[in-house]
């Protein structure tokens, strides 16, 4: 019993450290996300069709604080429900100000959309090519909804 025990303890033990080594190699980021109406750049979730979406994402390192731009990260893209990628771009804002840096991309909602919610998923890749993906939250009044 007691060769049981410390067979099935030793392979636990090698399992927790295979998973907890494979952690250590993933990176880790916080994020920070909106979006926008493009001509005023006003908070916005429900958008109809003609009009342009800005998603706002600022990408921070969790044991600096500091914010992972265009030299830290090789690329953030919005992925949207129905698979088109949005690719975003590290700047100050408004436009080529100052007055703050963060990751946007834009998207014109097509005339021919469907209407409803439309999830989407921002996937940053560090400079080593590995891959963290974040999901805004799933509250129906704020998730993006397309309308006529």
């Amino acid at each position: 019993m007691k060769n049981i025990c410390a067979c099935t303890i030793g392979a636990l033990l090698a399992i927790g450290l295979t998973v907890q080594d494979a952690q250590a190699d993933t990176p880790r980021m916080f994020f920070e996300g909106d979006m926008v109406l493009a001509q005023a750049c006003v908070l916005k979730s429900r958008f109809t069709h003609g009009e342009g979406v800005v998603f706002r994402v600022r990408v921070l390192d969790p044991g600096t604080g500091q914010q992972l731009d265009a030299a830290k990260l090789k690329s953030l893209v919005i992925e949207l429900g129905d698979g088109k990628k949005i690719p975003m771009k590290y700047g100050g804002h408004p436009r080529g100000g100052t007055e703050d840096a963060f990751w946007s991309g834009s998207w014109k909602v097509p005339e021919s959309y469907p209407t409803g919610t439309l999830a989407y998923t921002v996937v940053a890749t560090d400079l080593k090519g590995q891959e963290v993906h974040w999901q805004p939250f799933t509250v129906k009044n704020s998730t993006l909804t397309i309308e006529d």
